[in-house]
């Protein structure tokens, strides 16, 4: 979800850069795109990548891709050297206490922003809504003072805390609509490139939040 939400929210994907994700799962999502021509992996973890090509085959076939070029390398180093860059990028990070705190802090989200061509996407991990809350209001708000376009979304997965993850999606293009997939998958298009989780209608229901969260995130200016 955290690779086809915004993929699929951008009119035309090309270029697209990864901050994290070294498991390979994202990659994975990634280059199942036809339109991607180029993905720029930023881990800065080299045995995060080897570990998961040894004992998670399956996720991480993305690694063979010629689409990729892996940077084993900060990520916030990489962004300053390639502003407007990118016409989306993916922030797989883990929880914003401990070491990857930098990457839910105001200039992380400057500097991604400044990597995004024109009416580029950002999607960020985004915390779950039952523990995280305040966090992802701050976050949002945050963002709203950068991004003409931002919305909030989440997914079910067992073995995250509380079952849920959320992202946070912004957009350079303020006729961006995340609860409308810009070009919509037939079911054909989702048995192609195997698809398992995400299909067009998954695509909008993340967006329709519980009552508790729509009103905490709806104060947000």
């Amino acid at each position: 979800m955290i690779a086809n939400l915004p993929l699929c929210s951008h009119p035309n994907p090309r270029k697209v850069l990864i901050v994290g994700g070294g498991d390979g799962g994202v990659l994975r999502q990634v280059v199942k795109h036809s339109s991607v021509e180029s993905v720029v992996q930023c881990e800065i973890d080299e045995d995060v990548v080897q570990v998961s090509k040894k004992f998670l085959p399956g996720m991480a076939v993305g690694y063979s891709s010629s689409k990729l070029i892996l940077h084993v390398d900060n990520g916030f180093e990489f962004m300053k050297q390639n502003q407007d860059a990118f016409d989306v990028i993916i922030t797989d990070s883990s929880d914003p206490l401990g070491p990857a705190e930098s990457l839910f802090k105001d200039s992380c989200y400057r500097l991604m922003k400044t990597a995004l061509k024109e009416g580029g996407i950002l999607c960020c991990q985004g915390e779950c809504q039952w523990l995280h809350l305040d966090l992802i209001k701050v976050m949002r708000q945050f963002c709203k003072s950068l991004f003409p376009v931002v919305g909030y979304a989440y997914c079910t997965i067992p073995t995250y805390p509380s079952c849920q993850i959320g992202f946070i999606l912004c957009s350079k293009n303020p006729s961006t609509n995340f609860l409308e997939p810009v070009q919509p998958l037939t079911q054909k298009q989702v048995e192609q490139i195997q698809l398992k989780y995400y299909n067009s209608d998954v695509h909008r229901a993340p967006f329709i939040l519980s009552e508790f969260a729509r009103k905490a995130l709806n104060d947000v200016c």
